[in-house]
């Protein structure tokens, strides 16, 4: 990332979670009707979207909100649920229920506790895992070069180290690249993944990637200066995106229907952050992790993939439009796609009707057994 992008050029959000609902509970769809959303957000935007990734806290203890109607929420534990050391790293999970394994998948600046509403409904026929990535939730922030292929390595040692039987991939937003890269690294024990509003960008074969030798000026005098530039602007961006009145400003320009953008939500984003690590590690996220993954391609990696795939889609989503779960069908034809009237987090905001899809689907799905007969 330049100093120039730190300041002023606009990311495209592709990449990015939101942390929300909606309450806008309009039944799915094979069909859509809406043009492919190319927003972008401005850099106050992007910096919003890394405030949780750094540390904070997801879910207040002392705050309550209305569960959606008739679906059930999953408890809040401010101490969180279980946790597993990998690679001597602290790792926060939720297992819930009995029967084939699913496993949740968060997105950017979220955590498990953001499948609060599918935890409880999944776990009455399956058993299921939800995993904070590295960097998030209750995950310790580690300081450690950030990118795909880490939480990759990740989710990959949890399927090894404790789920340990065939599995189903369940992810939104980065966490349904996730899913897909970890799908395509360990083939024999996933059976199935599902994408919710999946980051994630197809390759531009016209594109060059140039690469020339760094100048001693270059490495010597540029680069730290551009380094503290960015500090400096990240930092003040973290500070700016942790006011209350300005993440209030971001969800409701995001979310589909302001009706669960309250107090609840805001203040689980704004709350401070405990460990000392927040700071270095948003910087990392921001500057870092976010230009690096051009390298990592829809394409290549779903031409690696074998499994089923399906697409749960919230056609609304300002960020990653409909065509984006067009376009993945029509490359991976071993897909099955729904539409919803919903954002980019159709598992948050109408719960119920992902919740049937997704267990329409499992049931659906072949067993690893009869995957390997084919």
């Amino acid at each position: 990332m330049s100093s120039s992008c730190a300041v002023s050029t606009p990311f495209r959000t592709e990449l990015f979670n939101s942390i929300g609902s909606s309450n806008r509970l309009i039944g799915p769809s094979r069909t859509f009707h809406y043009n492919r959303s190319k927003c972008e957000m401005s850099r106050r935007g992007f910096a919003f979207k890394g405030i949780v990734a750094s540390g904070i806290s997801v879910m207040s203890s002392s705050l309550t909100a209305e569960p959606a109607k008739g679906v059930e929420r999953l408890e809040f534990k401010p101490e969180g649920y279980n946790f597993w050391t990998w690679r001597g790293r602290k790792i926060h999970y939720v297992v819930q229920g009995e029967g084939s394994p699913v496993v949740l998948i968060h997105g950017f600046g979220a955590s498990a506790y953001h499948w609060r509403y599918n935890i409880p409904e999944l776990a009455k026929r399956h058993k299921v895992y939800a995993i904070d990535l590295l960097g998030f939730g209750w995950s310790e922030k580690a300081l450690v070069e950030y990118d795909a292929m880490v939480w990759k390595d990740q989710v990959v040692d949890f399927l090894k180290e404790i789920v340990k039987e065939p599995a189903v991939l369940v992810g939104n937003s980065l966490g349904g690249f996730t899913a897909l890269v970890s799908a395509a690294g360990l083939p024999e024990q996933v059976i199935g993944v599902a994408l919710l509003n999946s980051a994630g960008q197809f390759g531009n074969p016209n594109s060059e990637t140039i690469k020339t030798e760094e100048s001693t000026f270059q490495k010597v005098i540029l680069k730290p200066l551009k380094e503290v530039f960015q500090r400096v602007v990240l930092g003040f961006l973290f500070w700016q995106a942790k006011q209350p009145s300005r993440v209030l400003s971001v969800l409701k320009s995001v979310y589909v229907n302001n009706t669960n953008v309250d107090d609840y939500l805001v203040e689980s984003i704004t709350m401070p952050a405990a460990d000392p690590n927040a700071g270095e590690v948003y910087y990392r996220l921001m500057s870092r992790f976010m230009v690096n993954q051009t390298q990592y391609t829809l394409d290549s990696v779903l031409s690696q993939l074998t499994c089923p795939l399906l697409l749960l889609w919230g056609d609304l989503d300002p960020w990653v439009g409909p065509a984006k779960a067009i376009r993945i069908k029509e490359f991976y034809p071993n897909s099955s796609l729904v539409n919803l009237q919903a954002g980019h987090c159709p598992h948050d905001e109408v719960p119920e009707l992902v919740n049937k899809a997704l267990l329409e689907w499992l049931s659906n799905l072949p067993t690893q057994a009869a995957l390997q007969t084919v």
